[in-house]
């Protein structure tokens, strides 16, 4: 009988998975402008749960060299700080004073992940079913939200504009100036699928419904995730694995950012692209 070698094979993929590629040429960082590439460099991706935004994020960052912003582990940080405290999450007063002086240190390095809360470690225990259970009720709640964009916008100005943003709302309301924003989605039946990979193989099929159902109409109550706001780029994740999702955002980053230089090249000089052509062509 052949041996099995069903784990020598995931054991190898995954070490594939885990190293960093390269990121695809680039005309925008290798050309002229590759300064502009290396100035403020601000990207906020945001989408629902289960479109793969907090890997994708992370990923991109990692590979151009960004600082990484997981806004949404500050909302889980706040969760586990008003539960260890007692605190009602339903008392919205109560929930605004913890986040107005919630002790988080959160790091923004994507390869080392930082999460401490009054000198706790808290990585693993913001992933559990206690806070996951209480998050959204926490994340709705207006002051805190308040509080934390101010927290959210502090920690991109302190990296230098250059940073991979990404969570609810961080296109249109946490930094709608960003250089490249990007709505990354994908259909409900593949969320659900990515969202038991996530929570492990011991969840049926309509608790992954009703968990992805449930975690829509929290959002909701935020922000509209189904579809893209003015100027902010649609990528849709359905037919796409992660590799292909991470290269087709890195394709997005690099000709938004472009398109918005050249752009700003041109209100500099006080020409538009129509003129330039009219020039060119001796009109």
């Amino acid at each position: 009988m052949p041996a099995d070698t069903t784990d020598g094979a995931r054991e190898e993929a995954l070490v594939k998975a885990s190293a960093p590629a390269e990121p695809a040429a680039s005309q925008f960082r290798d050309a002229d402008n590759a300064e502009a590439w290396k100035s403020e460099l601000v990207i906020a991706i945001d989408g629902p749960s289960g479109s793969g935004k907090s890997s994708v994020a992370r990923e991109v960052a990692t590979r151009l060299k960004l600082a990484y912003l997981d806004t949404g582990a500050m909302y889980r940080a706040l969760t586990w700080w008003v539960l260890e405290t007692g605190t009602d999450p339903q008392d919205a007063e109560a929930v605004a004073e913890a986040a107005k002086s919630l002790p988080l240190e959160l790091g923004t390095d994507p390869i080392v992940e930082t999460v401490m809360c009054n000198g706790v470690d808290i990585r693993e225990a913001i992933r559990s079913e206690r806070v996951t259970a209480a998050v959204s009720a926490v994340a709705s709640n207006p002051e805190a939200r308040k509080a934390l964009i101010a927290q959210q916008r502090l920690e991109i100005v302190s990296n230098g504009k250059r940073i991979v943003a990404e969570g609810r709302d961080i296109t249109t309301v946490v930094a709608p100036d960003a250089t490249v924003r990007i709505l990354l989605t994908a259909s409900e039946e593949v969320r659900k699928a990515r969202r038991g990979e996530q929570l492990g193989g011991d969840r049926t099929s309509e608790q992954l419904e009703a968990d992805v159902s449930r975690r829509d109409a929290a959002d909701s109550r935020v922000n509209n995730f189904t579809e893209a706001a003015e100027g902010v780029e649609l990528v849709d994740s359905t037919e796409l694995d992660f590799e292909q999702t991470v290269a087709e955002v890195i394709r997005v980053i690099d000709e938004t950012a472009a398109r918005n230089h050249e752009q700003k090249q041109q209100e500099g000089s006080g020409t538009t692209g129509t003129e330039d052509d009219e020039q060119e062509s001796g009109a």
